[in-house]
C-alpha cells in the first residue's frame, strides 16, 4: 500500500504516496494532489512565472539598452561624462535568460521556507536535487571549446566543407549536419558546443539576414536534440531511460538513431533550399579561416598543437562522459584537465569558463524548480495514449527540460513499449522548441547570443524551429 502524504519524511512527497488516479479524470486528479498538497501549486505557477520571464528577457534587455541611452544623454547634456547606470544594469541583468531560474529559486526558497521552514529549504537544495547533469554540462562544455577540440573539428569538417569551395554556405550545410550526429559519439553538449563555435567563425560572422539567423538557431538545437539518439549514453533525456527499461546502442540505432539522420538531412535540404539565394550571396568568397601551418609560429606567439595533446585532451573528454553520471570523478577529472592546459599553455588558449557556469546555473536552477512538477507531469503522462503521448511529451519538453519528461516516463508503471518509444521521441523532436527543452540549449544560446543583440528572442527561435520540428515528427511517426 502506498504510504500516506502526511507520513512521507521525504519533500517532495514521492509520486508513490499520492492516492490512484481519480476516476474523474486527469483534471479531478491533479486538483486532488493540490488540495493535498497546496505547495504542490505555489511551485508550480512560481515555475510559470520563471518561464514567462525567459519569454520575456528580450525585452528586459531592449529596456535596459533604453535605459542607459537615456541616462548616458542626461549626462550628456549636462556636460557630465557617461557612466553605467545601476538602473539599466539591473534591467540588463534580468535580461540573462541563463540567471533567469536561478533569481526565482530565490523567490521559490522564500515560499518553502514559509511553509516548510529553512531546515526542510535547505535539505531540498543540498540533498533532493540532483545536480549531475549541470556539472557534467560546465565540465565537457570547458574541455570541448578548447583550442586542440576545436581546431581538431575544424580541420575534420574543413575537408567535408572543401567539397563546396569551403564557403559560408558549405560549411553551413558541413556542421548542421554531421556536427549534430557527432554528438552521438562525444555526448549533445560537446556536439552543441562544437558546432555553436564553427557556426560563429564560419557563418555568423558573415552577418546573415535576421531570419537566415534564427532559422539556422532552430535548426541548430532540433538537430541536435535528436541527433545524440544514434546510442544510448549521449543524450540527456535517453540517458534517462536507457538502463531503466535496458535501452542499449543497437536498440537506439534501430529505433531512433537512422529516423534522427533522415530528420536532419531533411531538415538541412528544406533550408538551405529555402535561403539559397542568401546562403550563395554570403559565400561568393571562400572562407578566411585557412588550414593552419603545421610548423609556423600562430598570431599570439601560439605553437600548433601537438598531436600528443589533442590526444590527451580527447581522452579526458572521453573520461567525463564515460563517468557523466559520477560527479565526483568528473569534478576530479578537470581539475587534472585544467592542471594539464596549463602545463601546456604554449599550445593553448585562455579557458572561458563564462558560458559553461552560465549555463551550469541555468541547468541547476530549471532542475531545482522541475523537480517539484513531478506531480502533474507524471500523472499526465500515464493518461494519455501513444500518440497524444508524443504530441503531449513534445508540448511539455517546450516548458521543462525533456530529461525531466522522460525521468518522470520511468516512474509510471506498466508503461507499453510502444509507449516509451513515443514519450523518447516526443521529448527529443520538441528539444529545439524553447531554450529550456533540451539541456544543450543554453550552452548555443551562451555562444551565439551575441549575434542576436546579446538575447535570443523566444518567438524567433520557435519560428525557426518549427519546419525541423516537423520533419521530426515526419521521421518518428511515419517512417
Amino acid at each position: 500500500m502506498a504510504p500516506s502524504l502526511a507520513s512521507a519524511a521525504a519533500f517532495p512527497p514521492p509520486l508513490s504516496a499520492y492516492p490512484p488516479p481519480s476516476p474523474d479524470g486527469l483534471v479531478a486528479t491533479l486538483l486532488d494532489r493540490v488540495q493535498q498538497v497546496p505547495f504542490n501549486g505555489i511551485a508550480t505557477g512560481i515555475f510559470v512565472l520563471a518561464i514567462i520571464h525567459t519569454f520575456l528577457a528580450a525585452r528586459f534587455a531592449a529596456l535596459a539598452h533604453h535605459v542607459q541611452h537615456e541616462h548616458d544623454r542626461k549626462r550628456l547634456a549636462a556636460g557630465v561624462r557617461p557612466s553605467l547606470s545601476p538602473l539599466a544594469e539591473f534591467l540588463h541583468f534580468f535580461g540573462e535568460v541563463e540567471v533567469i531560474f536561478g533569481l526565482w529559486v530565490v523567490v521559490l526558497m522564500f515560499a518553502m521556507t514559509s511553509s516548510y521552514g529553512w531546515e526542510t529549504s535547505k535539505e531540498y537544495l543540498a540533498h533532493g536535487v540532483n545536480y549531475t547533469e549541470a556539472i557534467f554540462v560546465v565540465v565537457i562544455m570547458a574541455m570541448a571549446a578548447t583550442r586542440p577540440i576545436v581546431g581538431l573539428a575544424e580541420t575534420a569538417l574543413r575537408r567535408v566543407a572543401s567539397l563546396g569551395g569551403a564557403t559560408p554556405a558549405a560549411w553551413w550545410l558541413t556542421i548542421l549536419t554531421i556536427g549534430p550526429v557527432l554528438g552521438s559519439l562525444i555526448t549533445e553538449p560537446a556536439a552543441m558546443t562544437i558546432c555553436a563555435l564553427l557556426l560563429a567563425r564560419q557563418f555568423y560572422e558573415c552577418e546573415p539576414g535576421t531570419r537566415l539567423k534564427y532559422a539556422t538557431l532552430g535548426l541548430l538545437f532540433v538537430n541536435i536534440s535528436i541527433g545524440g539518439t544514434l546510442t544510448h549514453f549521449a543524450a540527456p533525456p535517453v540517458l534517462m531511460v536507457a538502463r531503466p527499461w535496458n535501452w542499449d546502442t543497437p536498440y537506439m540505432a534501430a529505433t531512433f538513431g537512422w529516423r534522427a539522420v533522415a530528420a536532419i538531412v531533411a531538415s538541412n535540404l528544406v533550408y538551405l533550399a529555402v535561403f539559397w539565394r542568401e546562403l550563395r550571396a554570403l559565400g561568393e568568397r571562400p572562407s578566411q579561416a585557412a588550414e593552419p601551418n603545421a610548423t609556423e609560429t600562430l598570431p599570439g606567439g601560439l605553437l600548433p598543437v601537438p598531436v600528443w595533446v589533442t590526444v590527451t585532451h580527447l581522452l579526458f573528454m572521453a573520461f567525463a562522459v564515460a563517468n557523466a553520471h559520477y560527479p565526483a570523478l568528473v569534478v576530479g577529472a578537470f581539475m587534472f584537465f585544467l592542471g594539464f592546459m596549463k602545463a601546456t599553455s604554449q599550445v593553448q588558449t585562455d579557458l572561458d569558463l563564462k558560458a559553461p557556469l552560465l549555463v551550469g546555473f541555468f541547468l541547476a536552477g530549471l532542475v531545482i524548480h522541475g523537480s517539484l512538477q513531478g506531480w502533474w507531469i507524471e500523472p499526465t503522462l500515464a493518461s494519455l495514449a501513444d500518440t497524444p503521448l508524443f504530441f503531449g511529451s513534445i508540448v511539455l519538453t517546450a516548458f521543462n527540460d525533456n530529461a525531466l519528461i522522460t525521468y518522470l516516463a520511468t516512474l509510471v508503471p506498466g508503461l507499453a513499449g510502444p509507449s516509451k518509444i513515443a514519450v523518447v521521441a516526443g521529448a527529443v523532436t520538441g528539444g529545439g522548441l524553447t531554450v529550456i527543452a533540451n539541456a544543450p540549449n543554453p550552452a548555443g544560446q551562451a555562444i551565439l547570443g551575441r549575434f542576436f543583440g546579446g538575447t535570443v528572442a523566444p518567438i524567433g527561435l520557435l519560428l525557426g524551429a518549427l519546419v525541423p520540428t516537423l520533419m521530426a515528427i515526419l521521421a518518428f511517426r511515419l517512417l
